[in-house]
C-alpha cells in the first residue's frame, strides 16, 4: 500500500520538474453553494494533465540498466503523453503504443514529447496486449497508468499542494477511471487530515467505481462510452479498488449532458480548456448533488487534452443542455415566401439564427408541406418559452427539439 512517507518522497523526487498548480477561486459555484469552491486546474499542468507526476517518480525508481533499455505504456490520451515527456526529462527510451484511431493531434503531440508512437489495434485491451509483447521482446519496463505503487505516489503530490494552499480543506472532488489518481490523493488528505470529505466523480457510462463500491465487490463495465476518455475505463485495479474503500467516503456519476455543460462553464466562466474527464467534477457541483459541506470544496480538473474536433460539438450540446440554443421545427407548405414569415417574426423579437433546415422527405410530412428546423441562441429555458409562446400565439405549429429527438444532439464518444 501506497502511505504518506511515499508520497512525500515522490513530491521531493518531481519537486524540480513538476509544476506546482494553483488553485483557482471558481466565484460563481462559491455563490451557487454557500461555501468557498475553488479549482486544481491540472490542465495547466506540463504535458496538460496530472499523469506526468505519477510517470516520472515511477521512472525515479528504475536502475541504470533499467533506464538504458527503455519504458513502454499503452494510452490513447493522457498517460501516453505523461510517460512521454518523463521518460524525455529521464533521458529514457519510450515507446507508447496506442489505438490506430488515434486523434492525430494526440499522437502527434506524444511524438513531440519525444515517444516513439506505434498505433496497434482498435481498443485499449489490444494496445496493452502490444506493449506486453514489446516489454518481452525488448526487456523494457512497463508503466502502468494506474496500477503501480510509485504512480499512486505521484498521483498523491497533488493532495499535499491542497493541503499547502488550502489548510482548512474540507471536501476534494477527484475524477474516477483506474482509480490511481484518487487513491494517491485520498492517502495523502486522509493521514493529514481524516475529516476531509474526498469524494470521487465517475461518467455514468463508465460508472465501474459507483457499481463496486455500492456491490463490495470490484466490478466490470463492459462497454464503457463516455466523451469523458481519460476515465473511459472498464474497472479499477484490485490494488486501486483496495485503496478507494479506505479512504474515499463517496462516489457518484455525472451524465453525458452535464459534463458538456460543465466544459461549456469552464470555458466561458472559467477561461479554462478543460476535457470531459476534467470537468466531471464541476459537473458535480452544478448538478448541485454534492452537500455543501462545513468549509472550503476542492475540484480537481484533471486534465485539458480535449480533441479540438470534439471541442465544437461539445459546445453546442453543453449550451443546448443549458437552454442556450433553441431548436424548433414548424411545418410550413412548401409554396415560395412562408419562410419569411417566420424569419419576420423572429427579427420582431430579435433573436438571433443559428441554423435553418429544410425537411421534405420522410412519411411525417405530408406532401405539399415541409418542416423548418432552427436553431436558435437564446438567454435560457424562459426566454426560449417566451420564443415559442409567440409563434404559436400568431398561428405556427411549434415542436422544440431536433428532428429525430435527442439523438440526433448525441456527442460521438
Amino acid at each position: 500500500m501506497v502511505d504518506l512517507e511515499a508520497i512525500r518522497r515522490a513530491a521531493e523526487r518531481i519537486g524540480p520538474v513538476i509544476r506546482p498548480t494553483p488553485l483557482i477561486q471558481s466565484h460563481g459555484l462559491t455563490r451557487r453553494l454557500g461555501q468557498p469552491v475553488w479549482f486544481k486546474p491540472e490542465n495547466l499542468q506540463r504535458g496538460g494533465s496530472f499523469k506526468v507526476r505519477g510517470a516520472y517518480n515511477r521512472m525515479g525508481d528504475l536502475s541504470a540498466a533499467e533506464k538504458g533499455a527503455g519504458v513502454v505504456c499503452a494510452s490513447a490520451g493522457n498517460h501516453a503523453q505523461g510517460v512521454a515527456l518523463a521518460a524525455t526529462w529521464n533521458r529514457i527510451p519510450s515507446t507508447i503504443v496506442m489505438p490506430i484511431d488515434t486523434p492525430l493531434i494526440k499522437v502527434e503531440r506524444t511524438k513531440g514529447y519525444g515517444g516513439e508512437v506505434i498505433l496497434h489495434g482498435t481498443s485499449i485491451e489490444e494496445t496493452f496486449e502490444k506493449a506486453a509483447e514489446i516489454v518481452r521482446q525488448r526487456g523494457i519496463t512497463f508503466i502502468h497508468p494506474f496500477d503501480d505503487l510509485a504512480v499512486i505516489a505521484g498521483q498523491g503530490t497533488i493532495g499535499l499542494e491542497l493541503l499547502s494552499d488550502c489548510p482548512d480543506l474540507r471536501t476534494v472532488l477527484v475524477p474516477i477511471g483506474g482509480g490511481g489518481l484518487i487513491s494517491g490523493i485520498g492517502t495523502a488528505l486522509k493521514a493529514l487530515n481524516p475529516n476531509i470529505r474526498v469524494i470521487g466523480v465517475q461518467a455514468a457510462g463508465a460508472n465501474s467505481a459507483v457499481l463496486s463500491l455500492r456491490g463490495k465487490k470490484l466490478v466490470s463495465v463492459k462497454n464503457p462510452r463516455t466523451i469523458a476518455d481519460g476515465i473511459r475505463v472498464k474497472k479499477m485495479s484490485d490494488m486501486t479498488f483496495g485503496i478507494v474503500q479506505q479512504v474515499v467516503d463517496e462516489v457518484i456519476d455525472v451524465s453525458e449532458e452535464e459534463i458538456a455543460k460543465a466544459i461549456v462553464y469552464l470555458l466561458e466562466r472559467g477561461k479554462l480548456v478543460v476535457e470531459g474527464a476534467g470537468a466531471v467534477t464541476t459537473a458535480a457541483l452544478l448538478s448541485t448533488r454534492v452537500a455543501a459541506g462545513d468549509g472550503p470544496i476542492c475540484a480537481i480538473l484533471s486534465g485539458g487534452n480535449i480533441d479540438t474536433n470534439l471541442v465544437a460539438r461539445i459546445i453546442q450540446r453543453g449550451l443546448t443542455t443549458a437552454d442556450r440554443f433553441l431548436i424548433v421545427r414548424i411545418p410550413i407548405p412548401d409554396i415560395p415566401g412562408r419562410l419569411s414569415g417566420i424569419l419576420q417574426a423572429l427579427a420582431g423579437m430579435r433573436v438571433n439564427i443559428v441554423e435553418i433546415h429544410h425537411h421534405r422527405a420522410g412519411w411525417e410530412i405530408p406532401l405539399g408541406w415541409t418542416e423548418v428546423e432552427i436553431i436558435l441562441e437564446t438567454r435560457d429555458r424562459e426566454h426560449g418559452d417566451e420564443i415559442v409562446e409567440q409563434l404559436t400565439g400568431i398561428g405556427f405549429e411549434v415542436s422544440r427539439g431536433p428532428r429525430g429527438g435527442a439523438d440526433r444532439m448525441k456527442v460521438d464518444s
